[in-house]
């Protein structure tokens, strides 16, 4: 029984995360992006305003990536 349980609780939190909708963006092909930070894997932070003029930055998002499901 507590596993039909946990069963219904995650279908239901699934559903519920799957049903919102996606962040607006006003951002278009070719638009300079918005400065931002994140974390680096050496620990530290990235900021994009650090790369401004100096190189070529590719940003590039893979959902789901690595996490084994």
């Amino acid at each position: 029984m507590r596993l039909l349980n946990i069963a219904v609780v995650s279908t239901s939190l699934v559903a519920a995360l799957l049903a919102q909708a996606p962040p607006s963006s006003t951002l278009k092909v070719g638009d300079t992006a918005p400065d931002f930070t994140l974390p680096s894997t050496d620990g530290g932070d990235m900021h994009l305003a650090d790369y401004i003029g100096k190189s070529t930055v590719v940003l590039a998002f893979f959902p789901a990536a690595f996490t084994g499901g």
